[in-house]
């Protein structure tokens, strides 16, 4: 719990057992488009789909058949009960053997988790989602260091865009992770430049093997 958001951890290891099990709780669109993926993917949504459709029918008191979802403009997910748009805020990411889930009961948010694992290109990824500040910081660093900090950054970045709710129309390379969470504090504050009077609250949820970030909208004042 960081706050009023829950933040729940899906073990996403192999497991056949609790997977036919989860693919009961999918509905018929579900179940298509868990068909069309492969073998990685598939078990990593199917068990991801069904630990959020199990808390999302425990935090709203209905059954998983009148439990529906429905995309924004730019593909953000929100749920419907019989229907209607639920009174709930989510968002789940997942990566490797690490899926997780954050819900609140109002506001905007977002969540990313990034499996730690060595990048073949790493110096072009920093070059291309890194603000310039940002690149010279990492640019100090070497092997398990600098990789360790670009996906705390990394995660940073994409929990904002997340929550902002506009996918990829942001371009992560221009914003700045707040100084603070850069020198390894786990919490700061930001705003967009073309939204200054909302501000989110930004945290590293990191864990072991996994960097991880939630941004939250915070209440106006």
């Amino acid at each position: 719990m960081s706050g009023e958001v829950a933040v729940t951890h899906v073990d996403l290891a192999p497991h056949p057992t609790r997977e036919v099990v989860a693919q009961s709780w999918l509905d018929e669109v579900e179940l298509a488009r868990w068909g069309n993926y492969a073998s990685e993917p598939r078990r990593r949504f199917v068990l991801c789909r069904a630990a959020l459709r199990s808390l999302l029918c425990e935090e709203l008191g209905c059954p998983n058949a009148q439990l529906g979802f429905q995309e924004s403009e730019y593909g953000k997910p929100f749920a419907l009960v019989a229907g209607q748009p639920a009174p709930i805020s989510f968002n789940v990411s997942h990566s490797g053997s690490h899926g997780l889930i954050a819900c609140a009961p109002h506001g905007r948010l977002g969540i990313d988790v990034e499996e730690i694992a060595p990048r073949p290109h790493l110096a072009s990824l920093i070059e291309a989602v890194m603000a310039p500040g940002e690149q010279a910081e990492l640019g100090l660093l070497s092997g398990d260091a600098q990789l360790c900090q670009f996906f705390r950054l990394w995660t940073c970045k994409e929990a904002l865009i997340k929550a902002l709710g506009t996918g990829f129309s942001t371009d992560i390379s221009k914003l700045y992770v707040p100084a603070g969470l850069r020198l390894g504090e786990r919490t700061g504050v930001f705003r967009f430049e073309h939204l200054p009077a909302v501000s989110w609250l930004l945290e590293d949820i990191s864990g072991e093997g996994f960097a991880a970030a939630l941004a939250r909208e915070l209440p106006e004042r």
